[in-house]
């Protein structure tokens, strides 16, 4: 494509040089800003997309090339991460003018594929005029904003290789397009109503197949139904969510049901930020990620008159999960100004079963959403890419991601280390994968929990999409221990003659929290692994480990002391055989007065002694989360799971309404392992916290002070094992990982009692604690094995 001709540059000596922009310089409108850049400054030459990122040759006087190059990268357009700038001089061409040439794909891959952004203010402000002839158009997109990564179908990023190849340019918009002066100079998902994606709504009627609206408005059509109470299938960015009136607690409730979903938190999309504040704290910081151009979901606190509004939404939790609209569609299905009213909060779901990866297909979704929504408001653009919706918190100011996927797939996390190209399979829960190259990780979006059959088919589809956009060929594979991991098993399947090493679950958490933060591994770090599940090098459940690590390998130095796992899933499911398991190690009866033994029915309890005393599928775990569980039953608070860390959850919102002034807390007992194996050098005993809980109870001690001093004893816990590995081994390097660590109120207590005492303390930010970050760790370890011939 050729922009207007220019002036030709000054006569005189004359510089040509090739300038190579390498980084997130693609979909950015990075070649109108070059283009802008070089005839602002008098240049000649091209700019055109290749394999290698944003290539240019300007030609003009020396100056003018000087000042070209050293502009480039400073003032790049706000949505480009400029990763590298190389120049080099070639021989004059001559020639009037600058031009934006056709994209070429030649070499290997180089660049990095933008990520999806929400609708920007320009674009808002011209879906609501009516006067503008954008006025509603639900794909209203422009170079700085819409879908980027979920429509990518291969690079050089351009649109015949993105899922808007199937609708070609109107007249007004290819002159748009073609403009150098207009906001959608090169902007790839441009479209308008005669030229663009069609919205369409299906209606459900009992027994009967889908039917097409007549409507001549589906999303007012949509709006009418969301307050009628029905549940929508809504086609998003990155696949399918059901949505419903938040302020009707019958549509909840019917979707609760429909997904088999009885207690798990549901996302809220507000209009706005007042609405927000009605219900929830909000901090510059939530405001800033709410309002951001990536709009994940926000956790935000409860207002304590906000308790239980909006009705089942959130059972049990101390958070509520926000996210401001970020399509057009959404702007729309919430309302512009002189719309007809609607709800102004929508539960605004995944769509998909409990356990499955969301729906992404028009006829998947007719298929596997059919017994879960009464209309599908969907359209005719492809995805490419499935994207859920990222999940972060904030925790004392800074972001703390839950879940990485829209808005931050498939942007690379800079590496300390330079690494072999690796790809890493992670875990089988929250299942991420990461390719590597160089200094750079990609983290594929949230993929979910690899059981389903459907998971793993979109694991592997994941696998593909990020081999083909980052153009990394793996040579080397890396995987969790465990060997029933689906996820390892996929690695030993497609090994094809590559190496495959096994990294430590734990370990991998902790080289995650140390390649974030930049650390290349020189130096041992104390890596407090907290979790739920991980597999130990002596075959038992690991999960409340103190680790001296570094890349190259790791000494269990402390640990939570073992005790049985009880049916093993069974236990995770019904805390109360966990809690019932602590009590029976702890030498503390189970009496009727106890609030666990009571949840568990006569029949089960009888079987469960009998499964303790014979040691019948009980494996030992040492998991700080099934502790968490085991409390959370034992003081009443929660006795049946319906979501992963759901008692857990529960017990921290138990602690939060306890207030500050709590008391010193429990304590666990310390004292040496036993000799041999590869334990560790010290055990925390939590027989005494039981004890003083059990005491506590028959006291009349309310739950909620129950659950802060437990936290309490937690983070005492964590602050005594440091001080040992410090005085030991004269470490003062503290990594906090695990998915216990997701908890904001243990993280705060006891980051602040490590930096009070003078221990450098990382958490992790922008990649999650939990499994969801296990790839990024395995990927480190692994490069770093097969460089020295050990292993993780």
């Amino acid at each position: 494509m050729t922009g207007p001709q220019h002036r030709a540059a000054p006569a005189g000596s004359l510089l040509r040089r090739q300038v190579v922009v390498r980084g997130v310089v693609q979909g950015v409108g990075f070649r109108p800003f070059v283009y802008t850049l070089a005839t602002g400054l008098g240049l000649a030459g091209h700019v055109a997309n290749t394999g290698q990122g944003v290539v240019a040759e300007v030609e003009g006087a020396e100056s003018a090339v000087a000042l070209f190059c050293a502009r480039i990268a400073a003032e790049a357009p706000p949505l480009a991460v400029v990763e590298s700038v190389d120049h080099r001089e070639v021989a004059p061409a001559g020639g009037a003018g600058f031009t934006i040439l056709p994209s070429s794909g030649g070499g290997p891959a180089a660049t990095l594929v933008p990520a999806d952004v929400a609708t920007c203010a320009d674009c808002l402000a011209e879906l609501a005029d009516p006067a503008d002839r954008r006025h509603r158009h639900p794909f209203i997109s422009c170079v700085n904003c819409g879908p980027r990564f979920s429509i990518v179908t291969g690079l050089p990023y351009d649109r015949r290789q993105t899922t808007m190849a199937g609708f070609p340019m109107c007249p007004d918009c290819a002159r748009e397009y073609a403009d150098p002066a207009d906001r959608r100079f090169h902007a790839q998902p441009v479209a308008c109503h005669a030229c663009g994606p069609r919205l369409r709504l299906l209606t459900a009627r009992p027994g009967a197949a889908p039917l097409s609206s007549a409507s001549d408005d589906p999303v007012a059509e949509a709006r009418a139904l969301l307050s009628a109470g029905a549940v929508l299938a809504v086609k998003g960015i990155g696949g399918y969510h059901l949505a419903c009136d938040a302020a009707d607690p019958d549509a909840v409730a019917r979707l609760r049901q429909r997904k088999a979903r009885p207690d798990k938190p549901f996302a809220l999309m507000a209009r706005d930020l007042a609405d927000i504040e009605e219900l929830a704290y909000l901090g510059a910081e939530e405001r800033a990620l709410l309002t951001g151009g990536v709009r994940p979901i926000v956790l935000l606190r409860r207002r304590p008159g906000a308790a239980g509004r909006p009705h089942g939404v959130a059972p049990g939790c101390p958070d509520l999960g926000f996210v401001l609209p970020y399509t057009p569609l959404h702007h729309l299905l919430l309302g512009l100004p002189g719309d007809r009213p609607g709800p102004r909060l929508l539960v605004m779901t995944s769509g998909n079963l409990s356990g499955e990866p969301i729906v992404t297909g028009d006829a998947e979704a007719l298929e596997r959403l059919a017994r879960l929504a009464d209309a599908w408001l969907g359209h005719d653009r492809p995805i490419q890419v499935p994207c859920d919706d990222s999940v972060v918190r904030v925790c004392d100011g800074e972001q703390l991601t839950l879940r990485r996927s829209r808005g931050y797939a498939p942007l690379p996390v800079t590496l300390p280390v330079g690494v072999r190209p690796a790809l890493a399979v992670g875990g089988d829960l929250k299942n991420t994968l990461c390719l590597g190259r160089g200094r750079h990780a990609w983290l594929s979006a949230h993929i979910g929990d690899m059981d389903d059959l459907a998971t793993q088919r979109a694991f592997e589809r994941a696998e593909r999409q990020l081999e083909s956009v980052t153009g990394v060929r793996p040579g080397l594979l890396a995987a969790d221990r465990h060997p029933g991991y689906h996820s390892g098993q996929w690695a030993e399947r497609h090994r094809d003659g590559r190496p495959l090493v096994r990294v430590q679950h734990h370990h991998a958490h902790i080289a995650s929290a140390m390649a974030e933060h930049g650390l290349d591994g020189g130096s041992r770090v104390i890596g407090i692994a907290f979790d739920g599940t991980g597999y130990g090098d002596d075959g038992a459940v690991w999960g409340g480990e103190a680790l001296l690590a570094d890349y190259d390998g790791y000494q269990r130095f402390a640990r939570l002391g073992y005790v049985p796992l009880p049916g093993g899933d069974a236990a995770v499911r019904r805390p109360y055989r966990m809690a019932l398991a602590h009590l029976r190690a702890a030498g503390i009866g189970w009496a009727d007065d106890l609030p666990c033994a009571t949840a568990c029915p006569p029949e089960e309890r009888r079987l469960l002694a009998r499964q303790l005393e014979r040691e019948l599928n009980c494996v030992p775990t040492s998991s700080m989360g099934r502790l968490f569980d085991a409390v959370s039953s034992l003081a009443g608070i929660c006795h049946l799971a319906g979501y992963e860390a759901q008692a857990a959850i529960e017990l921290e919102a138990a602690a939060l309404r306890a207030g500050d002034d709590t008391g010193p807390g429990y304590a666990f007992g310390l004292g040496p392992a036993p000799a041999g194996g590869p334990d560790a050098a010290l055990v925390a005993d939590p027989a005494p916290v039981l004890a003083a809980i059990v005491s506590d109870l028959r006291d009349g001690t309310a739950p909620e002070l129950v659950a802060a001093q437990f936290h309490t004893a937690v983070a005492a816990l964590v602050h005594r094992f440091c001080v040992l590995a410090r005085e030991r081994h004269g470490l003062g390097t503290v990594a906090l990982t695990g998915g216990v660590f997701g908890n904001t109120l243990l993280s705060a207590a006891c980051a602040a009692a490590l930096t009070g005492d003078g221990f450098t303390v990382l958490r992790h930010r922008l990649v999650p604690p939990n499994d969801g970050g296990l790839a990024l760790g395995q990927l480190v370890v692994a490069a770093r094995a097969a460089t020295t011939g050990g292993g993780g």
